[in-house]
């Protein structure tokens, strides 16, 4: 039995008492304070191993997923791969406190091998624009990029070049005259450089650009602000709907299959109690108009970095790169509904409030922080339930463009097949026809997981394995058409669905299969023990260290 102080599960805050933790070491049951969590984790997770893991994000996951490997690594991916052990339950020293609050950034490079790493020793120029998110221990030249410009940690101002950085710290630096900077916009022009310098050294390029848009906090130039305004004063009723229908016209989802509806704003750190996002209709007028400013901000964002994009292939072809260039598009995770239905304002909690007038028109601009909120996640979830943080299709799918040259057949083909970001890996070294390292600068990595997905683009199919994630509590495996899933907002119950014939998650089958339900858990914590995943502590009203209130107010 330990002793330890560890955050209970519940809606209740810290606890400074003595718990009672038993692990029944016959059986791997596990209670804490006499409440059985054992059908939460396997008894391997108690165990604060440090590995040295990585944090995966996924194409079918979005989710953290804590992992003794890196060979699926795609360092920095869009901010989806973060070294390190999740906060574990059991806090059992302030040594282990400082220890696990490292979790999500590089701790050690003993056995981990990021995908620059193994290009450049396949003879690649090696370079990286955007969130490196993975602390500042070991910075992106020190994980194998030759180049990179952008910021190490999270939310990041888009308008101040002071907060971002050029590595090495000895390259040439681009200068901007006052006003001029925006981050997207820079991002790309440092990609560009990069670019071209590869063709200067008569090197291949990989090249890694990890934009921070549209992440809060939600910031872009008036005029394409103003642009998008008309557009969502309608409300996220109206657009959803509009949404939906459009995704059937385009035959991305059937008749047959029933979108997820409003949604609710989830229990989380900051609500200890589940609810309703509300009808646009019920909102003020000034309150809509706020809430209407908000997404059109974020439209705005989406709208200059597609245009970046274009650019940069632009450049592509202007160098005579594209037609050999293996494109691949992402985003790392799903809506972001945090933390509440109308979304906050000055940092990332409970802050909120309604902007009337010059405020009004001033949000966005320099100096100001705001988030969107759980109403506007759902919309942007269309047609999913839940969003970033969640284990369920609005938290995980995320739609991915493959683009090469005239070797993708048929072009402009749709597959629904699930793939994994642990898969970017084994599909870069297949395109530059190398193989991952069993050595690199005397480190002997752990093997890659992942598979190439380069038989999409011939249009075959990819062997069926299962996938797994998990982040926060909530987690998944995915084998074939069968999807099992939990949230820690639902108590961690199983639900069970057909993602063949129920894409949007509406029909929890899990009482009609109780043993592929058990087949299906027992294959996640065998992967979960063995990969340290550890348990999530829920915390409530804690946030950076500090205690902030609850929002339960409208």
């Amino acid at each position: 039995m330990y002793e330890t102080k560890p955050y209970f599960y519940g809606t209740g805050r810290r606890k400074d008492s003595v718990a009672r933790v038993r692990v029944y070491t016959g059986t791997g049951k596990i209670t804490i304070n006499d409440r059985d969590i054992d059908n939460y984790f396997g008894l391997e997770t108690l165990k604060l191993i440090v590995r040295s893991p990585l944090v995966l994000l996924g194409l079918e996951g979005k989710y953290d997923v804590v992992v003794r490997v890196s060979g699926g690594g795609v360092s920095g991916q869009a901010g989806a791969i973060r070294h390190g052990l999740s906060r574990a339950l059991l806090q059992q020293s302030d040594e282990n406190r400082a220890v696990l609050k490292k979790a999500g950034f590089l701790t050690s490079q003993d056995n981990n091998l990021t995908i620059a790493e193994a290009l450049r020793a396949a003879g690649y120029h090696t370079a990286m624009t955007g969130k490196w998110y993975m602390g500042k221990a070991y910075t992106p030249v020190d994980c194998g990029f030759d180049d990179f410009y952008g910021f190490l940690n999270g939310a990041m101002t888009y308008w101040n070049p002071e907060r971002y950085v050029r590595l090495p710290e000895t390259a040439p630096r681009r200068e901007y005259a006052r006003g001029e900077f925006y981050a997207t916009d820079v991002i790309t022009d440092y990609a560009i450089d990069f670019a071209a310098r590869a063709r200067e050294l008569h090197k291949p390029l990989f090249l890694h650009v990890a934009y921070n848009a549209p992440h809060f906090p939600l910031q872009a130039p008036r005029e394409r602000i103003d642009h998008y305004m008309e557009i969502y004063l309608k409300g996220w009723d109206t657009i959803r709907e509009e949404r939906e229908a459009r995704l059937r016209r385009l035959g991305l989802l059937s008749d047959e299959e029933q979108a997820a509806g409003r949604g609710v704003v989830p229990t989380s750190q900051f609500i200890d109690r589940t609810r309703p996002v509300p009808a646009w209709e019920e909102l003020p007028e000034e309150q809509r108009h706020d809430l209407a400013r908000r997404m059109a901000i974020y439209a705005a964002m989406i709208d200059i970095m597609d245009r970046n994009i274009g650019r940069l292939v632009e450049a592509l072809r202007d160098n005579g790169q594209l037609e050999n260039t293996l494109l691949l598009f992402l985003s790392d995770n799903g809506a972001c509904a945090e933390w509440h239905e109308f979304g906050f304002d000055g940092r990332s909690g409970t802050n909120y409030r309604i902007h009337t007038a010059d405020k009004l028109a001033g949000m966005g601009q320099p100096g100001t922080y705001h988030h969107y909120g759980t109403g506007w996640a759902n919309v942007c979830c269309t047609p999913f339930r839940l969003y970033k943080h969640f284990a369920h299709e609005g938290g995980i799918s995320s739609p991915s463009i493959l683009w090469w040259g005239g070797r993708v057949k048929p072009p402009g083909g749709i597959d629904h097949q699930p793939c994994h970001l642990i898969d970017i890996m084994a599909t870069c070294l297949d395109a530059a026809g190398t193989e991952y390292p069993a050595q690199y600068e005397g480190r002997r990595p752990v093997p890659a997981e992942g598979i190439s997905l380069l038989p999409l683009a011939e249009g075959r199919r990819l062997p069926v394995r299962p996938i797994f994630a998990e982040h926060e509590g909530n987690r998944m495996v995915r084998l074939g058409r069968w999807k099992l899933v939990a949230s820690y907002y639902n108590g961690q119950r199983w639900e069970l669905y057909d993602i063949a014939h129920d894409r949007t998650e509406q029909h929890d089958l899990a009482a009609r299969h109780p043993r592929r339900v058990a087949r299906m858990a027992q294959l996640y914590f065998r992967w979960a023990d063995a990969n340290g995943v550890l348990p999530y502590p829920q915390l409530m009203n804690e946030y950076g260290g500090q205690k902030m209130e609850v929002y339960n107010e409208r």
